[in-house]
Order: structure tokens, then C-alpha cells, then sequence
């Protein structure tokens, strides 16, 4: 991840946030020296290409994602006048290279590196020994934004302009239903059904009605296609907590749930402490919370099938109670502070777990900071792969699963192999882009101070218990972390609120993660991030702008009830917005709908006139798509020179190269 480096890089003059420090630097001069180029018009784009190893948006110009490059995609004249890049492409910069260093000899070129295949050559090289012409070396190393990704073009990724935007005039809901639930997800065959379940350990089957049909929310609480109430311990922050349909479940049926137990009342409830003398914590020294011992409580994931002889899966309406595999499980040191949300990556069907830092205040034992600890981290996990005996042993893995080939561990042998980012209090909902799944957001719960929302990226560090959002929560811990020889360098949050902002006589604050907007009901709310307060009855949307660029501008909306609301709200006294109570979570259907889960019941957003909102982009007559003059945002970031729409982007802003290991063999 970028960070802001604490003394000016010596040879790579790039400021503000980069992906260089001060010995990666060094080794980009060495490199640099070593090619003894004579011509300084050719030794002055060569230092600039070298260099761009430390810009912010390095991951995009090297590919990453796509292939292993020495050389950064160098912007050329292929870029049509219409792309937003078309003022920074007037500089033909591959041209530009060509011209200023065909014909000049240069020692273990880069050039020559990418067109052996990464293949060590240890000899000197001109272009115009290995390209024949101008065109053929453009074919290789140059790039345009209209190919959806970005270029290089002598300096630094510059973004877009800023688009004035206006924010919505508000939410308009409708209530369906009376339940209270923690998790919504949407049925996987596609249907207008969704699952629902509540913190006890119940799940249930559910038909979402039509829009404008006056109906509710079509479920037999009677008839809960899973009970697992027996297996659950539910309490304050304790319960069913998650629970994530297999990318096949229509042709496997498999099932998983997260939730709590307590080893006293149930005897499947048994796993490894998470406090261990591994990371330096003996729970025999932690007193009770909340009178349970430490590692009473575990976090557990579990995984069920539908058993069915019939072929449709989309006809099952239960499952049995027989747990198929457990994935993991792992005691609590404290009663608080669990995650417990599960959900599988869109591109890579890969499960991914969140898991706070394990509860008491400041977390005590710097759980969240500590590598070797899976508290305060999201994890990422196969469970498509039986991990083998060796697996088990050499990783020390805490259930049965396998150990993704990418996750950050291999590039980090300090962490533990799960990990795919740490430094999180309790992340509380997240969620991947529907239109840009690289986009994975989670809302952190902050402890007194601040409430954020961060994008979510490979190795990244979030700061916690250093920082409390962008806070510097305790000096002690500041110090001991930035004089290490390794800082934190910590990603700070893209959205937030200081609890200071909401309600003081509530008392508290705690955030609710939510989605990013992607159905046509509200136009005006397209591409907006959507979260709200557990306390307080208040939603924000963010809405970034420029597009690809990380910084997110954000609304507090107002928020009424539709008139013609299936199941009529009750109003806050004295104001015109719904009572919603505690705001538990957020859900989303096939349709891209977003729904509100709160301790009053389940509401959906609708479209904004049925609740007297004016949006310009809506066809009132027509709600389920939008009017001819609405434009959706793209489906991927854009910036400057820069961005049109990187699909194959890995959250450019907060994602570098990793290129320490690429340099070993540059040099």
C-alpha cells in the first residue's frame, strides 16, 4: 500500500504518497548507475521509467494483476481525442523513449529484460538490436487509455478533474417486514428470494415482493430453513453472525455459517485459544468478562449441504442439521469484538472472514498489530482444497482449509498464512462491488472516537490499535510502531465520522457497513457507498469522485417513510424520518436492491418521488430502469492519465508493486 514516506526520497523524486522507502530507493539508484547510459537525454527517461516503480498507482502501470513487467505501459499516440487522457497523450512518451534511446547502448536494459522473459542477460543492448523499428517497440511496451487501464507517461499519475456532483435529496423507504435480522443474502439461483437469519441462530427462506405491489416480505418464521439455535451462544455480540452461499451452490449445495458457541453448553464448541503463548498472551493471567472465562466463547465456521435428491436445488426449502466439515474454530479471549461476517470473493471464490480483535478496551494485547495473531485481521481461506497433512503441520492451520497461493504470507513470511489484512477493531460489514469487485469495502468500529469505512487491499494495514481511524489513538503506541524497523504505514480510512457528530445523548456510536448502490430503482443513488450508525436512525453516502481515485466525498441523507408503505412506519417524534431502531446491517438482492435489517423490521430503498425526493434521472413512470438521460457511472475506475475503466484494476490508490523480489534479479 502507498504511504507517505518520512524523509524525501534521494534519487526518485516523487512526494506525497509512494511505494518506495529510502532502500528500495537505493536500489532503484544502483540499478540505475549500473546500465552506465552516456547519453543523458536517454538517461534522463530511463531514470523516469525506473522511478515510476514508486508511484501510488504502480500496480496498474506494471499490470500486476495480468503479467510480470520491468517496464511500466508507456503512454503512445493510440489514444483517441475523445478518452479522458487525450490532454496528457498529446506527448507521444513511447515515441519519446524510442527517439532518445534506439541507438544508445545500455548495460542489463530493462527493455531487453521484459523481451527475454524476465531472463537475466548480463550483456549491453541497443532497441534497434532487439526492435526493428519505432512501431514494433510502441507494439510492445506502449498502452493507451482506451485499452481501460493506465499509461506511463514520464511523471506521475495525475487524476481527472473533479465532476461537481450534487448529493441525492434523500432516501425514500418502504417497510415489508416486522422481523429483526443480522444477515440478508440473496438467493443464489437468482430468484427474487433472499435467506435471512437473526442473532439467535435461525435462518430463513424469504420472497421479496415486486415493487409498488403492496405486499410484504413472504417468510414462515415457523419454518426456518435452518435452526442452528441450539448449536449458537447469543448474547450482546454473540450469535449467528454470518453465513455465505458456495459460487456453486446450485450445483453443490453447500452452505457455511460463522457464529459463537460456548464449549461449556455445547462439546462441538472446541478449538485453540487465541490467546497462546505464540503471540507472548496467557489466558490463565485474563480475568472473566462478563463472567466467561477466557476461550469460553469461540468464533466457528461451518459448513452444511443441502442433502437433496432432487436436481433444482432452488425447490429446497431445508436443510438438515449435519454439519458437513468444520472450517475453523477458534477461542475468544474476550466476550466482544468478533466480525464474524463471511463472504466469498467474486473473482476468486475464495472465503473471506472477518474477525475483530478479540474485545476488551484498547485491545490489551495489541492482537491487531501482532502477525502472528488472527485477531483484528480478514482472513482468506480455500475451502475447496483438503489441506494435506504437511499443510497442516507446516502452516498450523487452525481448521480445514487450504492456504490461497496469493495471500500476502508469501511475500511476508511474519504473517500468518490466513492473513489478508490486519489492523482492524471490529470490522462490521463488508462488501465487494458488484460492478467493480475490486472494490472490497469494510466498515471498522471505532472505539471512542471515530467510526470508518476502508478499502480493503492485499497486505493491507488498517492502523488499529495505533490509529483510531485517521486518529492517532495512543502516543505510547505510535512511537514503538514508527521507530521499529519495520512502521505500520498505515492505510487510513476513505470514509468516517467522528462520534462527536451524531446525537450525544445517544452516547455511542457504532458503524454499519453497507454497499455500493448499484440498482436502478433511485438513480441519483447509482455509485454511492451506503452506511449507517447502529445507534442512531442516519445514513451517509459516498460517492467518490474522481472515479478510480480513493477519495470519497460524503452525504448525510435525509430519510423517509413512503406513504404507501406496505407496513406503515412509526415516526421519530416531532420529525418526519422513520423510527428504525438499532441498524444492524444492510442487505442486497438480485435485483441489486439495498435493504435496511433493524430491530423495527426490514426496509428497502425505493424509488425517491414516492416519497416526494425530486431525482432528475428518474422515470416516474418507469422505475425499474432509468431515464434516457441518465448516465451510470462507469463500471470501473477513471482518472487522468491515468484510468478510463480498469477493470483489471487491484484498488490502484491503495495497491503498489511488489518489487523487491523483481528487483533481486534486475540487479
Amino acid at each position: 500500500a502507498p504511504f507517505t514516506s518520512k524523509t524525501p526520497l534521494s534519487f526518485c523524486q516523487y512526494n506525497g504518497s509512494v511505494c518506495c522507502n529510502a532502500t528500495e530507493d537505493l536500489k532503484l539508484r544502483n540499478q540505475f548507475k549500473s546500465m552506465n547510459v552516456s547519453v543523458s537525454a536517454c538517461a534522463s527517461v530511463l531514470k523516469s521509467i525506473l522511478c515510476s516503480r514508486c508511484d501510488q498507482f504502480s500496480a496498474e502501470l506494471y499490470r500486476i494483476d495480468s503479467a510480470q513487467r520491468t517496464v511500466p505501459v508507456l503512454c503512445n499516440s493510440s489514444i483517441s481525442t475523445s478518452s479522458s487522457q487525450s490532454q496528457q497523450a498529446k506527448v507521444d512518451y513511447c515515441a519519446e523513449v524510442w527517439d532518445k534511446c534506439h541507438n544508445v547502448a545500455i548495460i542489463n536494459s530493462p527493455f531487453a529484460l521484459q523481451a527475454k522473459g524476465g531472463i537475466q542477460i548480463n550483456s549491453t543492448s541497443k532497441l534497434t538490436e532487439l526492435w526493428q523499428s519505432k512501431d514494433a517497440f510502441c507494439d510492445e511496451f506502449g498502452g493507451a487509455s482506451d485499452d481501460g487501464a493506465t499509461c506511463f507517461n514520464g511523471g506521475p499519475v495525475l487524476l481527472n478533474s473533479s465532476e461537481n456532483i450534487s448529493p441525492p435529496s434523500g432516501i425514500c423507504l418502504e417497510k415489508i417486514g416486522n422481523g429483526s435480522y443480522l444477515n440478508m443474502v440473496a438467493h443464489p439461483d437468482g430468484s427474487n428470494r433472499v435467506f435471512l437469519s437473526n442473532q439467535a441462530g435461525k435462518l430463513w427462506l424469504a420472497m421479496v415482493p415486486e415493487q409498488g405491489s403492496g405486499e410484504t416480505l413472504g417468510i414462515d418464521e415457523s419454518n426456518p430453513f435452518l435452526d442452528l439455535t441450539d448449536e449458537v451462544h447469543a448474547d450482546a455480540a454473540l450469535g449467528l453472525l454470518g453465513i455465505a452461499f458456495h459460487p456453486n451452490f446450485q450445483q453443490n449445495g453447500r452452505f457455511f455459517a460463522s457464529f459463537n458457541c460456548d464449549k461449556v453448553r455445547w462439546p462441538g464448541c472446541s478449538g485453540r485459544c487465541s490467546c497462546n503463548s505464540d503471540i507472548g498472551c496467557d489466558p490463565s493471567e485474563l480475568s472473566s468478562d462478563n463472567g466467561a472465562r477466557p476461550c469460553q466463547y469461540h468464533s466457528v465456521i461451518t459448513e452444511f449441504t443441502t442433502n437433496s435428491t432432487t436436481l433444482n436445488l432452488s425447490l429446497v426449502s431445508q436443510i438438515r442439521l449435519v454439519e458437513v466439515r468444520r472450517i475453523l474454530t477458534m477461542g475468544l479471549p474476550f466476550t466482544s469484538h468478533h466480525g464474524g461476517q463471511i463472504l466469498f470473493g467474486p473473482k476468486d471464490g475464495y472465503l473471506y472472514f472477518m474477525m475483530g480483535d478479540g474485545g476488551g478496551s484498547g485491545d490489551p494485547y495489541n492482537f491487531s498489530q501482532n502477525k502472528r495473531s488472527l485477531l483484528g485481521k480478514i482472513m482468506r481461506l480455500d475451502i475447496d482444497t483438503i489441506p494435506s497433512a504437511k499443510d497442516i503441520s507446516e502452516f498450523d492451520l487452525w481448521g480445514n482449509y487450504s492456504i490461497p497461493k496469493d495471500n500476502p504470507f508469501y511475500e511476508d513470511d511474519e504473517l500468518l498464512p490466513e492473513i489478508w489484512a490486519m489492523g482492524f477493531r471490529n470490522p462490521w460489514r463488508c462488501s465487494f462491488d458488484s460492478e467493480r469487485p475490486s472494490y472490497f469495502l469494510c466498515a471498522d468500529v471505532g472505539q471512542d472516537q471515530y467510526e470508518e469505512v476502508d478499502i480493503v487491499t492485499k497486505g493491507g494495514n488498517y492502523g488499529w490499535r495505533v490509529y483510531e481511524g485517521p486518529l492517532l489513538y495512543n502516543l505510547s503506541n505510535y512511537s514503538e510502531a514508527n521507530n521499529s524497523s519495520n512502521p505500520i504505514n498505515a492505510i487510513f480510512p476513505v470514509m468516517g465520522y467522528n462520534h462527536s457528530s451524531l446525537n450525544k445523548a445517544e452516547g455511542s456510536a457504532s458503524i454499519s457497513g453497507g454497499y455500493f448502490y448499484r440498482s436502478m430503482t433511485d438513480p441519483c443513488l447509482y455509485g454511492r457507498y451506503l452506511y449507517a450508525d447502529l445507534y442512531a436512525d442516519v445514513i451517509w453516502a459516498g460517492f467518490e469522485n474522481p472515479k478510480g481515485s480513493g477519495n470519497f466525498t460524503t452525504d448525510q441523507l435525509a430519510v423517509k417513510c413512503a406513504q404507501d408503505s406496505p407496513i406503515q412506519c412509526n415516526a421519530e417524534p416531532e420529525l418526519t424520518s422513520p423510527a428504525l431502531g438499532f441498524i444492524f446491517s444492510f442487505g442486497q438482492d438480485n435485483k441489486k436492491d439495498i435493504f435496511i435489517l433493524t430491530s423495527n423490521g426490514v426496509y428497502r430503498i425505493v424509488r425517491s418521488s414516492r416519497c416526494n425526493y425530486t431525482c432528475s434521472r428518474e422515470n416516474v413512470t418507469d422505475f425499474t430502469a432509468p431515464g434516457s438521460d441518465v448516465d451510470p457511472p462507469s463500471s470501473s475506475p477513471s482518472s487522468g492519465s491515468k484510468f478510463s475503466s480498469p477493470l483489471t484494476l487491484q484498488i490502484l490508490v491503495f495497491t503498489c508493486v511488489s518489487f523487491i523480489g523483481l528487483l533481486s534479479f534486475l540487479l
